[in-house]
C-alpha cells in the first residue's frame, strides 16, 4: 500500500462503502424514527440483496492477492508490510463471508456478525499501530491521524453490536468509514504526488523498500507540514459533518397517509329511546285522522 494507487484505490472503496452506509443509516432513521431504529452491519441492495457482501469478498481477495504479489512488480513478496496489509483484507473476507452465511442460514446471528465487523477495525488499528514499516516524520503523522479514525470505527462498531438501537453509534460508525476512505486518498495524494508535497518538503524514495516518503529541509518546514496535516484532517471532517447534517435534516418526501374517519359517539341508551318516541309521535301528528 506504499504507493499512490495503494492508498487511492482502497480509499475509494472505503469512501463508497461509508457513503452507502451513511445514506442508508440516515434514510432508515428518517423513515422509521429514532425510537424504532435498528442498526445493521450491512445493507441490502434493491438490485441484489447481498451485493455489498459480494463486493467486500471480491475486493478483499483481489487486494490480498495484489499485496502478496507485490503489485505492480507481480513477484511473490516476503516483505512483512505486504503480509500485514494482506492480513487486514483477510479479516474483511472473513467478516463478509460469515455475514453472508449467517443471513442465509438464520438472521439471529447479528451479534456474531457485529463482533466480526468490530474485529476488522480492531485488527486494522492493531496492524497500523505496530506496522513494520518505519512511518516517521510527516508520513508517520498522517498514519497516526488515520489510526484515530480507525479507533473510532472500532469503538462505534462495538457500541452498535451491544446497542443496536443506538442511531448515534451507527451514524458515527458510518461516518468514520467514510472518513477513513477520504483520508486514505488524501494521504496518497499528499505523500506520493510530488506537486502536492507541502512547502519546504520533498519526496524521497527508498529503492530497497520500493516505496516513497516525504522529508523536510528544516524543522520549521516539518512543523508547518504537520500543522497542515492537522488542518486537512479537521477540514475533511468538517465537510463530512456538513454533508451528514444535511442528510439528517433534509425534509423527506411527503407520503399521503390513508384518510382516517372519526367514529361518531353513540348517544346514551335513554336518549336514543326518547328521540325515537319523539320522532314517531311527530310522524303520527302529520297523518290526518291519526288521533
Amino acid at each position: 500500500m506504499g504507493t499512490l494507487l495503494g492508498h487511492v484505490v482502497p480509499g475509494l472503496a472505503f469512501t463508497m462503502l461509508g457513503l452507502w452506509h451513511t445514506l442508508n443509516t440516515t434514510k432508515s432513521c428518517n423513515l422509521n424514527g429514532p425510537s424504532t431504529f435498528s442498526s445493521t452491519t450491512w445493507f441490502p441492495s434493491s438490485t441484489l440483496k447481498h451485493l455489498e457482501l459480494y463486493l467486500l469478498i471480491s475486493f478483499g481477495l483481489l487486494a490480498a492477492v495484489l499485496q502478496l504479489l507485490d503489485y505492480p512488480r507481480f513477484a511473490f513478496s516476503f516483505q512483512p508490510n505486504n503480509f500485514e496489509h494482506a492480513t487486514m483484507f483477510l479479516h474483511v473476507i472473513i467478516y463478509a463471508s460469515v455475514a453472508l452465511a449467517a443471513d442465509s442460514a438464520s438472521p439471529s446471528h447479528a451479534g456474531l456478525v457485529g463482533a466480526l465487523a468490530a474485529s476488522v477495525f480492531g485488527q486494522e488499528f492493531f496492524l497500523l499501530h505496530y506496522h513494520s514499516a518505519d512511518h516517521t516524520g510527516l508520513e508517520g503523522h498522517y498514519h497516526w491521524l488515520l489510526q484515530l479514525i480507525v479507533a473510532a470505527s472500532a469503538l462505534a462498531t462495538v457500541m452498535t453490536t451491544g446497542f443496536p438501537g443506538s442511531f448515534v453509534a451507527t451514524l458515527v460508525r458510518s461516518v468514520s468509514v467514510l472518513f477513513q476512505g477520504v483520508w486514505f486518498m488524501v494521504m496518497g495524494l499528499v505523500l506520493w504526488v510530488p506537486a502536492l508535497v507541502p512547502k519546504g518538503c520533498y519526496a524521497v524514495s527508498s529503492p530497497e523498500r520500493g516505496r516513497g516518503a516525504v522529508a523536510c529541509h528544516t524543522e520549521e518546514a516539518s512543523m508547518r507540514a504537520v500543522t497542515l496535516a492537522n488542518m486537512q484532517h479537521s477540514w475533511t471532517l468538517a465537510v463530512i459533518c456538513i454533508f451528514v447534517a444535511y442528510l439528517c435534516l433534509r425534509p423527506m418526501p411527503s407520503v399521503k397517509s390513508p384518510q382516517k374517519y372519526r367514529k361518531l359517539e353513540e348517544p346514551p341508551v335513554g336518549t336514543l329511546e326518547i328521540s325515537h318516541e319523539y320522532s314517531v309521535s311527530e310522524q303520527l301528528k302529520q297523518v290526518p285522522g291519526a288521533f
